[in-house]
């Protein structure tokens, strides 16, 4: 590779443009947040030339006390990430599945608002790190704001929200040091067999998108659709990308955190500027209540795929990015986004991930933004032509706070009528109880075997060195136990991996318990104390770029089972 060229000139933007903002106020006077004209931003008052600050210096204490309250808690996860406004297009009929008004008619537009991000980074992280990316999109749709929560895998490294804490805590830094630990990560990653599909494609050579315009989105979860016949049928979303894909070696990305750690925000800033505007197809897989039923498998596991042979991709619009935001922290930091938020003919499944998210993630808007979150413009249901929230009161309550309308229901007076004719039809159930999901499925490795088969050999070496370098300096059994998974995925992937860390095979442990139980989980994460030894980091040496094709059609392409 040439030692001075950009890796990110394969995006195809052109020079960078100026750093230059000379955008001047219509009313470039300074005053006071009360409205008062400030006299002096320059010197504060003082007791005599050299005395000191006096206490009556009243612009200063509030130009202070703003400043010191300035920055909000950022994102426990997807602290940094980038925005954009656009539009959603109908180009499908979709209507027999669902009775979304967003989705009523083809050429319906709808504005919209999308954020990606990485994951594990604070919010002064660089962008061009091995990561999951955040793909989150607002629909302001006329029945009220939908969320659609994702991330530019298909699959998630656990099925149920009790290890989401631990995730969080494993890829982190450690307590003690405060650094990143591979070990942590690694541990924590190769103790569930479950996350062997989600580390294979992040270990793989779309586990660092070149930018965010350059990658496919994906809902993840399975949510549900509604008819107007009050049928249910189950839906996956994705979201692919017509830039095409493009990717970063682990070589590139190390000269691009060194040139430039915002990248990602660079790239989808400047195209929008340059008129490049992103667009991603959308599409759904569909999934009736009887297939569902039918499964061996749980439907509902986010550590799978629906298989696109039995499933396939059906086109339903296209959406583009067009519109940079005013103000960064205004419309993109405090844009909440919550899979809570859903609208009538689309609702949830039993996905346990995703019940979880359904909580979590607008508790953590009420504690970053305040419970009247709502109220901020980025956040407001700009297409319902009159919003009336039942909610009262609160930090920040600035509509007005309904006047004098009765809050409470029910009342004399006809105020506050609900819908039933939105009610959901009934789902299946059983007795509420902590079932172990593991008796029910425990197959984790067929999904990540034909992954691995669908890969060219040039792109099977770059997962096996991908992995080898990113494990570090984890401990002798947690590489055992990756490569155990590997090699039950496939005993090439498995022997590829051992080999890419100078691990002989004949060394692992191929006849672990079958994880089909809590314990036996237990027992096999713990099989082999003895090899709970450091080890020293591995760099393969080799370097190989696979970005040959820039964009292929779903139905060809491998990465999507």
């Amino acid at each position: 590779m040439d030692e001075k060229k950009n890796p990110m000139e394969k995006n195809n933007l052109g020079k960078n443009l100026s750093s230059r903002n000379q955008k001047k106020g219509d009313n470039p006077n300074i005053k006071t947040a009360a409205g008062a004209p400030v006299s002096d931003n320059q010197d504060s008052m003082t007791a005599g030339k050299r005395g000191p600050i006096s206490l009556q210096d009243t612009w200063f204490l509030e130009k202070m006390a703003h400043f010191d309250r300035e920055v909000i808690p950022e994102r426990r996860m997807h602290a940094k990430g980038s925005g954009a406004f656009g539009t959603f297009t109908v180009t499908h009929d979709i209507t027999k599945y669902t009775n979304a008004d967003i989705f009523s008619e083809i050429g319906k537009q709808t504005e919209m608002l999308a954020r990606f991000s990485t994951v594990a980074g604070e919010r002064g992280a660089a962008d061009a790190e091995r990561d999951i990316r955040g793909f989150a999109l607002k629909f302001y749709t006329e029945e009220g704001n939908w969320d659609l929560v994702g991330n530019n895998t298909p699959v998630f490294f656990f099925r149920d929200p009790m290890k989401f804490i631990d995730l969080n805590h494993a890829i982190k830094r450690d307590p003690r040091t405060h650094m990143r630990s591979p070990n942590s990560n690694w541990d924590f990653w190769s103790s569930l067999p479950e996350a062997l599909l989600q580390v294979t494609i992040i270990m793989g050579d779309r586990g660092l998108p070149s930018s965010y315009r350059h990658m496919h989105g994906f809902s993840s979860h399975a949510y549900s659709f509604i008819n107007k016949n009050n049928e249910r049928s189950w839906v996956k979303f994705h979201f692919r990308s017509q830039q095409g894909i493009k990717n970063l070696t682990d070589q590139e990305a190390e000269k691009v955190v060194g040139m430039d750690r915002e990248s990602h925000q660079r790239d989808l800033y400047e195209a929008i500027e340059k008129e490049m505007y992103p667009k991603w197809k959308m599409y759904v897989q569909i999934m009736s209540e009887e297939e569902a039923d039918s499964m061996e498998n749980n439907p509902f596991d986010l550590t799978k795929m629906w298989l696109k042979k039995d499933f396939p991709l059906i086109p339903v619009g296209e959406f583009e990015l067009n519109k940079n935001p005013d103000n960064y922290f205004a419309q993109i930091e405090q844009a909440a986004f919550n899979p809570a938020n859903a609208v009538p003919g689309i609702s949830f499944s039993p996905d346990r991930m995703l019940q979880g998210r359904l909580f979590s993630y607008g508790d953590a808007q009420r504690y970053r933004l305040g419970v009247n979150h709502h109220q901020i413009p980025v956040n407001s249901p700009k297409g319902v032509k009159e919003p009336h929230s039942f909610h009262r009161d609160g930090q920040m309550r600035v509509d007005g706070n309904l006047g004098g309308e009765v809050h409470y229901e029910p009342n004399s007076y006809g105020n506050w009528k609900d819908h039933p004719e939105d009610n959901l039809p009934k789902e299946k159930g059983g007795d509420i109880y902590r079932y172990d999901f593991r008796e029910d499925d425990s197959d984790y490795f067929t999904q990540p075997g034909m992954l691995f088969r669908a890969m060219t050999e040039d792109q099977q070496q770059v997962l096996f060195d991908n992995t080898a370098r990113n494990m570090g300096d984890s401990t002798l059994q947690i590489k055992h136990r990756h490569i155990y998974h590997c090699y039950m995925a496939d005993p090439e992937y498995g022997n590829g991996v051992a080999k890419a860390m100078n691990i002989s095979i004949d060394d692992v442990d191929l006849d672990l318990p079958k994880r089909d139980s809590h314990k036996n989980q237990e027992k096999a994460n713990n099989l082999h104390p003895e090899l709970n030894v450091p080890t020293d980091p591995v760099d393969p040496g080799k370097e190989i770029d696979t970005n040959k094709e820039s964009y292929i059609e779903p139905e060809n392409d491998p990465w999507l089972l």
